[in-house]
C-alpha cells in the first residue's frame, strides 16, 4: 500500500497542465470516434475486434508461447493500414458531418433567395399530397433538396424539372406507374426528378429495434438522411402513416400539422436558441416516448 501511495505521489507531482491537455485531446479523438460509430455496423466489428485483440493479449501474457506471440505482434501493424478500409463509409459520413457544421447549414431555398411563399407554397404541397397519399395508402417517397446537391441521385431518375403541385406528387406515386417506384427529388420550387434510386441505410438502428420491420423507402430514406443533409419525407403503403427523416434520425406516426411544422422550421432562419436541427431532436425524443409499443408490419 505504502509502495502504492508513493507511486501515486510520484505521478501527480508530475502531472502538469501539458499533461490535462494531452490527456484531454486522446480522450477527444477516441470519444469522437464512438460518436461516428455509434448505431452503426461498424460499432459491431469494433467491440469484436477490440474483444479478439484483448483475448489474445491475455493468452500471449498468461501462457509462454513464443511462436504464437511473435505471429500475433506481426499481425497487429497490419490492422492499422486496414482501420481506413474498414471503417471508409464511417470515416467519409463524419468528414461529411465536420464540413456541414462549418457550413452553418444555411436552408437551400434561402440560399438561392427564394422567396418565403414560394418556399411555404412548396411545404404546402409536399404536406397536402403526403396527407392525400395517406388517406388512400400509396406509398411516396419525397427528398427536400438543402444545401447539398444531389445530381449524382437525380441522375438514375427521370427528369421532370416541373413545378411542385399536391396532383402532380400524387400521379408520380399512383401505384402501378412509371414512376411510382424509387423518390421523387425536390429543389427551390421544382420536382427535379423522379423514380430516382437512393442510398439504403447503412445504420445498425435497424436490426435490434422493431423499425428493423421498414420496408426499403423507409431505409431509403434513412440512408437519404445519412448520406446527405437532405430531408425525407416518407409515406407507408402498408399503414399510410408518415414519416419523415434527417440526420440519420426518423419520426414516424406523423400528422399534416405536425409534418408541416418540422418542414416548415428547417426552412427558416436558424436563431442559437433554436435551430432546426435541434426541434428535430426535441421532437424524436418526444416520439421516442410516447411511441406505442405496437409496431407496424413492413412495407413496401
Amino acid at each position: 500500500m505504502a509502495d502504492l501511495f508513493n507511486e501515486l505521489t510520484f505521478i501527480f507531482q508530475r502531472f502538469t497542465w501539458q499533461s490535462a491537455l494531452d490527456i484531454f485531446l486522446v480522450t477527444l479523438v477516441f470519444f469522437s470516434i464512438l460518436i461516428l460509430l455509434r448505431d452503426t455496423q461498424a460499432m459491431v466489428l469494433l467491440r469484436g475486434v477490440l474483444l479478439l485483440i484483448v483475448a489474445l493479449s491475455l493468452l500471449t501474457s498468461l501462457v509462454d508461447l513464443p511462436a504464437f506471440g511473435w505471429l500475433i505482434r506481426t499481425m497487429v501493424p497490419t490492422l492499422v493500414l486496414a482501420i481506413p478500409v474498414i471503417f471508409a463509409p464511417e470515416i467519409r459520413r463524419g468528414l461529411e458531418r465536420l464540413g456541414r457544421a462549418g457550413s452553418g447549414q444555411p436552408a437551400f431555398w434561402q440560399r438561392a433567395m427564394a422567396p418565403k411563399e414560394t418556399m411555404q407554397q412548396t411545404i404546402q404541397a409536399v404536406v397536402s399530397a403526403c396527407a392525400r397519399l395517406s388517406a388512400r395508402q400509396h406509398g411516396a417517397l419525397i427528398i427536400l433538396q438543402r444545401t447539398e446537391g444531389l445530381r449524382e441521385y437525380t441522375r438514375t431518375g427521370v427528369r421532370m424539372n416541373a413545378q411542385v403541385t399536391p396532383e402532380l406528387l400524387l400521379q408520380i406515386f399512383y401505384p402501378n406507374t412509371p414512376l411510382h417506384d424509387g423518390a421523387a427529388i425536390i429543389a427551390g420550387h421544382e420536382v427535379v426528378a423522379a423514380a430516382c434510386v437512393m442510398p439504403l441505410s447503412s445504420s445498425g438502428i435497424l436490426n435490434r429495434s422493431p423499425e428493423r420491420q421498414m420496408g426499403l423507402r423507409h431505409r431509403a430514406a434513412l440512408g437519404t438522411s445519412e448520406a446527405t443533409d437532405a430531408i425525407a419525407v416518407v409515406v407507408s403503403e402498408e399503414t399510410g402513416s408518415i414519416s419523415i427523416a434527417h440526420g440519420g434520425r426518423m419520426i414516424r406516426r406523423l400528422d399534416s400539422e405536425r409534418l408541416e411544422n418540422i418542414l416548415l422550421a428547417f426552412y427558416q432562419p436558424a436563431t442559437p436558441a433554436r435551430t432546426p436541427f435541434e426541434l428535430f431532436r426535441k421532437v424524436s425524443r418526444t416520439r421516442e416516448e410516447t411511441r406505442p409499443r405496437r409496431e407496424d408490419g413492413p412495407d413496401a
